[in-house]
């Protein structure tokens, strides 16, 4: 299979991405940061903490900050895109689990307002039942609540035709 110029330039830089994030984060990093901070200060007496001494470390950290919030974000961005095909993964194939809830990154900010109070309902009734295994999905949940609902009605029932001969 052959890759096209734009595939293989996207590929080479997810790749430069992932190894300079790795690196940017490492003991060995943060210690060569530590040791220009360091070079840096002790330097400043010998050119007089002057406006170009200055500069050089602010134009410096700047430029670096810069480029590497671009290498982190395609790296958090990917990450990110894994974590969901994972966990969609395992909504897909787990039989009690919600297929509502694959894909929920794509749902907007009020929707997914919605499902946290529904989950913390949840998390009620999970309480009140005392089980600490006890699991409820988004569809067991619908179930329930429709049963429940049909339970009501049927109770009304009775008591609604026991009272219309009351009341007259």
């Amino acid at each position: 299979m052959q890759h096209r110029p734009t595939n293989r330039l996207l590929q080479l830089f997810d790749h430069f991405a992932g190894a300079a994030t790795r690196q940017a984060g490492s003991p060995l990093a943060f210690a060569l940061a530590v040791f220009v901070v360091l070079a840096w200060a002790v330097t400043g007496p010998i050119f007089g903490y002057s406006e170009t001494w200055q500069l050089v470390i602010n134009t410096g950290t700047t430029i670096v900050t810069f480029l590497m919030v671009f290498l982190i974000q395609q790296s958090q961005n990917k990450d990110a895109i894994a974590v969901h095909l994972k966990l969609n993964e395992l909504l897909a194939s787990h039989r009690e689990a919600s297929n509502h809830l694959v894909a929920i990154e794509d749902l907007d900010e009020e929707e997914l307002r919605q499902l946290v109070e529904f989950y913390r309902r949840l998390a009620e009734l999970a309480d009140k039942e005392g089980d600490v295994k006890c699991s409820h999905s988004i569809d067991e949940a619908n179930e329930n609540h429709a049963e429940k609902i049909r339970v009501q009605h049927a109770r009304r029932k009775p008591r609604d035709d026991r009272r219309a001969p009351n009341a007259a």
